[in-house]
């Protein structure tokens, strides 16, 4: 976007009147009336328009002109109902009613100067369904004019000089908001088995320039837990169980995103893989020394700031060894002295999902302002976008938010937006391409882990391929992978090849199976009798394309388990 010039005198006149604000404690007229719904610009004089310089100047010369209700729509980040930003059907817009007051997307941000948006969705293995209220991601084409929509509503705003923020959970694997018509990665336990972050950042830096083309700039990945228990919720979702693979991992991922333009948000701090309690439902009690957390649950946190993540996401953790009782979202000794004050960072913290049980102890409004004062920058998928707005300006007016903590925190989103700016999304042509699927495909391929059977034996046709129930597309999609490279598969009567994926137990195993293939974490094989025993850690394409390689021994499974298996080896085959 083409912007005028802005002289150093000018941006160190709005430097001091930030100042000068933090001084005072002031912003205009503190009688001001509340903005009516329709009210998208601020009250405030008109913002400058920042160019080139340090994205920190830039923020700080936008906030000074800020109005109240424009500093606290800049940390606030929800949900909304519609795959438009402006035509709806009835159900989304009675969604909208009830979550905000408003009948579209476009006018929730409008109506509550909104910092961004995160786009929603769930899939059928999907362990954070619990908290996705509707879905609004389709194809890219309409997730592209969904996000346009948006920032057309945004760029009206006192802050629009600054991107608008539109974020997602595209971690792969499992949890995948945007699935049809782009490249998919394995998931991150696949990654943790192939143990090549240089393959790792060259994937992610696909799914980065594939999410800039459809205009999402954050993403809420990569996953930093280190799986320390059979976690189901956090499972393949992370790198694995070791935190200096996992810390590895998190480095390729965090900087393959950013150099597409997106930005990584690490999470969830201080790490969710501790516990095998489901946050979704609970709050998780991570009761490990301190010791061990540091040990543990930190050095991959420690990584992806160390390459620069832009963000940190918040975690409903219960830290019994920092701050028990409190959970790690509202804990100003987790957020402020541990993550800021002892691993160093400073870049924009995000809570998790405020609509999840954990944050619903307290009204939208009351832990809104506990969640910023413990020393999140952004609060994310608020249940009541009116009430959240309502009592963080009601705390700012009353005291009890102190303002240089939400400027503060308005400046640090500011910055992120900022360090975006000026970057050309790529052309949508970019999505699936060819470039792309080699990425993944070389990242699944390195990942394929054989933990028994005798190295690099090929399957004798012709073969058989079942699977767990539910799993009928996978079964064909290896099916085609077989049959392309070279291997004769039947309907019944050939060498059994069983699949099983997400959510499957020993009662899912087939005893007559000659190879069984865990394709998501590889648990379960510790119960499966086959003599062949081999893992994927996910579930799509370019995995059941590597799969059938190494069946039809065309490629040797030089993957090495990430997580323990009870009574198996890491590997019979890889280093």
């Amino acid at each position: 976007m083409g912007h005028v010039s802005i002289s150093p005198r000018r941006a160190g006149v709005a430097l001091a009147a930030l100042t000068a604000l933090l001084v005072s404690g002031c912003t205009g007229d503190p009688e001001r009336p509340r903005p009516t719904p329709s009210a998208g610009a601020s009250s405030a004089a008109p913002a400058p328009t920042p160019t080139a310089g340090d994205p920190g100047a830039r923020a700080a010369a936008l906030v000074g002109t800020l109005a109240d209700e424009d500093l606290v729509g800049q940390v606030l980040m929800p949900y909304a109902y519609g795959s438009s930003a402006t035509d709806v059907s009835p159900g989304s817009a009675a969604g909208n009613r009830a979550l905000a007051g408003v009948d579209t997307p476009a006018q929730m941000v409008a109506k509550y100067r909104l910092g961004g948006v995160i786009l929603v969705g769930f899939s059928a293995d999907d362990p954070t369904s619990a908290n996705q209220a509707t879905t609004n991601v389709d194809s890219p084409k309409q997730v592209r004019e969904l996000t346009t929509g948006l920032r057309d509503a945004a760029g009206k705003l006192a802050a629009g000089p600054a991107p608008f923020l539109i974020g997602t959970d595209q971690e792969y694997g499992v949890v995948t908001r945007i699935t049809d018509g782009v490249t998919l990665l394995p998931s991150p336990l696949a990654a943790g088995a192939a143990r090549n972050p240089a393959l790792t950042e060259a994937a992610w830096r696909a799914a980065g320039s594939e999410l800039a083309a459809m205009g999402v700039n954050l993403d809420f990945a990569p996953v930093a837990d280190v799986l320390a228990t059979r976690s189901a919720v956090i499972g393949s979702r992370s790198f694995g169980a070791d935190p200096t693979n996992a810390a590895a991992q998190v480095t390729g991922a965090v900087k393959g995103l950013q150099s597409a333009g997106v930005a990584a948000s690490v999470k969830h701090f201080p790490g969710h893989g501790l516990s095998a309690t489901d946050s979704h439902k609970d709050v998780p009690v991570i009761g490990q020394s301190r010791a061990v957390l540091d040990r543990t649950a930190f050095p991959p946190f420690r990584a992806g700031i160390d390459a620069g993540a832009m963000a940190v996401m918040s975690a409903h953790l219960d830290v019994k060894a920092i701050d028990p009782g409190t959970p790690a979202t509202f804990s100003h000794k987790l957020l402020t002295d541990v993550l800021r004050g002892q691993l160093g960072f400073q870049g924009v913290v995000i809570t998790d999902g405020m609509n999840m049980p954990p944050a619903k102890r307290w009204s939208p409004g009351e832990a809104a302002v506990r969640a910023l004062t413990a020393g999140n920058d952004l609060i994310l998928m608020t249940p009541n976008v009116g009430q959240a707005y309502d009592g963080l300006l009601a705390a700012l007016r009353d005291g009890s938010l102190p303002r240089t903590r939400l400027v503060e925190a308005a400046t640090r989103v500011l910055t992120m937006k900022f360090k975006l700016a000026d970057r050309p999304a790529p052309g949508m042509s970019t999505l699936n391409s060819a470039e792309h699927r080699k990425a993944a495909a070389d990242l699944a391929a390195a990942a394929v882990t054989q933990l028994r059977g005798t190295c690099g034996a090929p399957v004798r046709g012709p073969v058989t391929v079942t699977a767990s129930a539910g799993r009928d597309r996978t079964r064909a999609a290896l099916t085609e992978a077989l049959t392309a490279a070279g291997v004769k598969v039947v309907p019944s009567g050939g060498t059994v090849v069983h699949l099983v994926g997400y959510g499957d137990g020993a009662k899912d195993l087939r005893a007559d199976a000659a190879v069984t293939v865990a394709m998501d974490t590889p648990y379960v094989l510790a119960d499966a009798k086959s003599p062949t025993l081999l893992a994927t850690y996910s579930s799509g394409r370019a995995s059941m394309t590597a799969l059938a390689d190494v069946l039809a021994g065309k490629s040797r499974p030089g993957g090495r388990s990430p997580v323990p298996v009870t009574g198996l080896p890491a590997t019979t085959c890889g280093t």
